[in-house]
């Protein structure tokens, strides 16, 4: 290899790449969450395991469902095959940094004509043959090919994030629609064992009647209770069926042909650990995905500045050609060629600048939407945390309001049994109580719902993560 020749190589390799490296920007942000205190914040990611995080719940079903959404989730999928296409799109940009190097081999048959003038051949039968190989090399000596290979990795690296986030997007829906229906499951259960009481009490009432020692309004009522409580219970049915339907459409099932028994709710229910670092968020998709995107853009500058530049391609060829077989692949039949092409914008009447300022402008719109996100995400991650907190203690308070409820409703049957009160007294203290009940139920459900959404919020949860991260503060 000739000095010059060398030095061109060297330049293709370690030549400088035109346009800004990429920094990542200041970000707004707080040093810790408002609702859990005394932790940092770290550089946002997307290579930690996130873990199971629904097992932490206890439910073989949920966990059988959830795990069937990777193969089945059609948004999912999408996502996959658009990742897939963006690895593509890396892998060549990726190759255009290298020589090409092609083959070609012809044969061909011909007469010419009789008659010609001049024509030593005419009427002769020539065969022409010819084997090459042949490259071809775009010296990358202002680094726009390397930009584009920035640019499109980044890329790929954004649509894993967008994979993550809709992996993460429909586990939640469905952890969320699960806990919706097996707390209806348990409103119904409620409300069945409700309409059997008020079922015996319609009957006890409606023997008071007959009596003589009750009123024909305490009948009346008794009746229109027990037929409300079970126009609820049909509806419960309908909502349950509802989501039934919602949850095989998010595991890619026909509706019609999918089922969940109900059984009672019996779950574990985690707590949410106290000081949860918010090194957490850098497992957000979301943030991950918008960084990415910066990073592509910020790359494509370098790209459309490297157009104001020439471009030098090399190529060459090597072969033979022979219109005799004895004298194809020999020496006097080889054939060769090198050449190199420059060539270099004059006048473009500023098509080049237009898109270099094309691409400045993305990057301010990308970095202030990477912004965004970021502070986003520790909105909706503190909105989480007080959620979940707040609903834990309602919880705890609606607990406590149904004992209190139902001690009374049954000090208010012994007043109307030993005639001391009318049976309004015990309709007000049952309904009350059911109210009280159902109140409850929904609260238990609001609360799962919080707790998922801080696992949403978190990019998949604290599981295996916040524990070392912890320790490691001490």
């Amino acid at each position: 290899m000739t000095r010059g020749a060398a030095g061109i190589l060297a330049l293709a390799l370690v030549g400088c790449a035109v346009g800004p490296d990429y920094l990542r920007p200041d970000a707004v942000v707080s040093d810790a969450y408002k609702e859990a205190t005394g932790w940092k914040v770290a550089e946002p990611h997307d290579e930690s395991n996130r873990g199971n995080w629904w097992e932490i719940f206890g439910d073989p079903q949920l966990s059988a469902l959830i795990e069937s959404i990777n193969i089945s989730n059609q948004n999912v999928r999408l996502a996959e095959a658009q990742f897939r296409q963006a690895q593509a799109l890396a892998a060549q940009s990726r190759a255009a940094l290298f020589p090409t190097l092609d083959a070609n081999a012809s044969i061909t048959r011909s007469r010419s004509p009789t008659g010609l003038v001049g024509g030593t051949s005419a009427g002769r039968i020539i065969n022409n043959r010819s084997v090459a190989l042949s490259s071809s090399w775009e010296l990358d000596l202002w680094g726009g090919l390397r930009r584009a290979l920035e640019s499109s990795a980044a890329g790929a690296q954004a649509s894993a994030a967008d994979l993550a986030a809709a992996r993460l997007s429909a586990q939640a829906e469905l952890a969320s629609s699960y806990f919706q229906l097996r707390i209806l499951d348990a409103q119904k259960q409620l409300l069945e064992d409700t309409v059997a009481g008020y079922q015996k009490s319609l009957d006890l009432t409606k023997n008071r009647y007959d009596a003589g020692v009750a009123a024909k309004v305490d009948l009346v009522q008794a009746e229109t209770q027990l037929k409300s409580t079970r126009a609820q219970a049909i509806d419960t049915g309908v909502q349950r069926a509802q989501l039934e339907h919602a949850i095989a459409i998010l595991i890619g099932k026909a509706p019609a042909e999918f089922s969940i028994a109900p059984v009672p709710l019996a779950v574990t229910m985690p707590r949410v650990p106290a000081g949860l670092p918010s090194e957490l968020l850098e497992r957000r998709p979301d943030v991950v995905q918008a960084e990415q995107n910066l990073v592509a853009v910020n790359a494509s500058i370098g790209v459309a500045k490297s157009l104001y530049f020439p471009s030098i391609s090399l190529t060459g060829l090597f072969g033979s050609l022979s219109t005799a077989a004895g004298d194809f692949l020999t020496g006097p039949a080889r054939t060769w060629t090198v050449a190199a092409d420059l060539a270099g914008p004059i006048f473009t009447f500023g098509g080049i600048s237009g898109q270099v300022r094309t691409a400045e402008a993305a990057q301010l719109e990308a970095m202030l939407f990477y912004r965004s996100t970021i502070l986003n995400a520790f909105r909706d991650t503190n909105d989480a945390l007080v959620g979940s907190m707040k609903k834990r203690e309602e919880s705890e308070a609606q607990a406590r309001r149904v004992r209190a409820l139902r001690d009374y409703a049954r000090l208010s049957r012994l007043r109307f049994d030993n005639g001391v009160s009318s049976y309004v007294e015990v309709l007000v203290a049952e309904n009350d109580l059911f109210s009280a009940e159902l109140t409850a139920v929904n609260t238990q459900a609001e609360r799962y719902a919080q707790l998922i959404n801080v696992y949403k919020a978190m990019g998949g949860g604290w599981v295996d993560a916040s524990d070392p991260l912890a320790a490691a503060k001490k």
